[in-house]
């Protein structure tokens, strides 16, 4: 006979990203009470975030409702609410609208959010890639910007239009980057009449001597030369120095240069949630440069057994020279072993210490193009495209997900089409008159 919930342990869960979502999707049929809180009421797939902002796929294709998720699970409850505070001597969670939640055991994974590296006035002019509202206002900018140059008489001000720069070479800028030059040189070409889509400039800033700089050698060549074959402009070893007025300054080696760019977008860094600051001042625990929680080899906060961080707040540094990467995989493996020791410290077991397996890393480049670092095996071109995008489909959390988004690709893979262009938000007619107010302010400036 089950016992009642009231006299399980309580596990609560904080975030419903890959991390939270695989712990409490692994507690199913554990021994435990299990309530996952989130500020927001659905999970959402970060790998294709740019996908939304270029266009290719909606919002809804690559997020899915958390109740209906966890709708079988019946020791799962579900709480939308914001959670401000731990106190870890009484053992409580307090939210923003309700009251506290007491816990037996408390897992953290609350994410990361855009690093501007001391510069967070950049952010309104070039913002970052976390949110399904930051990818709809990438989406808004980019197509704003083309809409803008069909009407833009003076070429001065139309190159400015239909010039793209994304800071940061890592996959997600070189996922942007890549399809941006897609969307104009292939996409949208033959749907404008006073400009050329072509002409358009994509320049890739990357502060290191290559992109993708995890990544082996070999493969970043590859992925560079793929970018340049697209039209992107990639250039390494590249500071950005100040981000305003449309334009980007920007510092290769000892050289100095400012480029008008209408549309900028950041990819160049990720810090950890103010969870990480919320824990230090409760617990004492140890924070990285970047906000991040160092853990214990199981996954726990030193001196807090019962409080466990996973996923991008977690700073992992017990396998390997560096601390484990912020990526969706290494998530979803810290929420599933959490979740495995929760129930074995149930039973009175324990287990031996966190280890990820690398399953291997891609980022896709364009169209029939992307690298794959397989371990064993490393990929470029068609084959790597080919599983990365077996891949994303396989872990889509829902299966009217995975059949939407496998049909979606086929089209656009038949027509290069991006049927999800909807430009939300600022109308473009705002968007043109906002730029060539500022043009006409730094003209006055300048007189």
């Amino acid at each position: 006979m089950d016992k009642p919930q009231a006299s399980l342990p309580h596990v609560v869960i904080v975030g419903g990203g890959f991390g939270g979502l695989y712990a409490a999707k692994s507690l199913r049929n554990a021994p435990v009470k299990v309530t996952l809180i989130d500020k927001r009421n659905f999970h959402l797939f970060q790998p294709l975030l740019y996908q939304v902002a270029t266009g290719s796929l909606s919002p809804a294709d690559i997020a899915s409702p958390l109740r209906v998720i966890l709708s079988k699970q019946k020791n799962t409850q579900v709480l939308l609410d914001k959670v401000v505070d731990i106190d870890s001597k009484a053992k409580k969670v307090i939210v923003e609208d309700g009251e506290d939640i007491s816990y037996d055991m408390l897992v953290i994974a609350t994410g990361g959010s855009h690093h501007y590296f001391g510069n967070d006035q950049w952010e309104n002019d070039a913002p970052g890639l976390k949110t399904v509202e930051d990818a709809l206002e990438m989406r808004r900018r980019i197509f704003t910007a083309f809409e803008a140059a069909e009407k833009e008489p003076d070429p001065k001000k139309r190159q400015s239009l239909l010039t793209f720069v994304v800071v940061g070479g890592g996959p997600t800028g070189v996922e942007l980057a890549g399809a941006i030059a897609e969307i104009a040189h292939k996409s949208v070409v033959e749907d404008f009449r006073d400009v050329d889509t072509t002409k358009a400039r994509i320049l890739l800033f990357e502060g290191m001597d290559r992109i993708l700089p995890p990544y082996p050698e070999e493969l970043s060549v590859k992925a560079r030369q793929s970018l340049e074959k697209l039209g992107v402009e990639v250039k390494t070893k590249t500071l950005v120095t100040d981000i305003s007025n449309k334009t980007v300054t920007f510092r290769e080696g000892d050289k100095a240069d400012t480029i008008p760019a209408n549309t900028i977008l950041w990819a160049a860094g990720v810090k950890a949630s103010f969870m990480g600051r919320v824990l230090a001042e409760s617990t004492g625990a140890e924070l990285d440069r970047a906000g991040r929680v160092i853990v214990e080899p199981d996954l726990s906060i030193k001196g807090y057994p019962d409080i466990f961080v996973v996923g991008d707040l977690a700073n992992f540094p017990h396998q390997g020279e560096r601390p484990l990467p912020g990526v969706a995989p290494v998530a979803m493996q810290e929420g599933e072993y959490v979740a495995k020791l929760i129930t074995r410290k149930c039973q009175g077991k324990t287990i031996t210490p966190f280890r990820y397996f690398d399953l291997g890393s891609m980022a896709v480049v364009g169209q029939n193009k992307a690298v794959a670092n397989l371990g064993f095996a490393q990929l470029s071109g068609f084959f790597a495209w080919f599983i990365w995008v077996m891949a994303h489909i396989y872990y889509l959390i829902e299966f009217d997900n995975k059949l939407v988004v496998m049909i979606q690709w086929a089209w656009n893979y038949m027509t290069l089409g991006r049927g999800a262009r909807l430009i939300t938000g600022k109308t473009a007619i705002y968007a043109n008159t906002e730029v060539n107010n500022q043009e006409n302010k730094l003209e006055l400036v300048n007189n």
